[in-house]
């Protein structure tokens, strides 16, 4: 039987949770700020969201990462929404980060996941 070593990155090797989260941040708030909410838009809303994001993320420079981004974008009637997501994780490599925006019309959530490929 043979055993494959176990690779660690360096702090400089890995993707920064602070940096995917003033990405998101600052994607949700352009695009999103002063909108109200429409249903007929949203759908292609958070698809070109998503899209912007994940090309940010790639722009960062991590070649070994895959890059996926959610997001959800609501009415906002002063009630609750709940989400959850599950995944094997590795976590010395792999990271998630997620940020959520609220205005007077609408809210939404994005979540960025950036799994190591071995």
């Amino acid at each position: 039987m043979q055993v494959e070593p176990i690779q660690r990155l360096s702090y400089k090797e890995k993707v920064s949770v602070a940096s995917v989260k003033e990405l998101l941040k600052a994607a949700l708030e352009e695009e999103l700020s002063g909108k109200k909410y429409d249903h007929d838009e949203c759908g292609g809303a958070c698809k070109t969201l998503s899209d912007t994001i994940r090309d940010k993320l790639k722009a960062l420079g991590h070649a070994r990462y895959k890059f996926m981004v959610q997001v959800t974008i609501g009415e906002r009637r002063e009630q609750g929404a709940r989400s959850g997501t599950r995944c094997f994780w590795d976590a010395g490599t792999d990271v998630q980060a997620t940020e959520n925006f609220v205005n007077d019309f609408i809210f939404a959530s994005a979540t960025a996941y950036c799994c190591y490929i071995y």
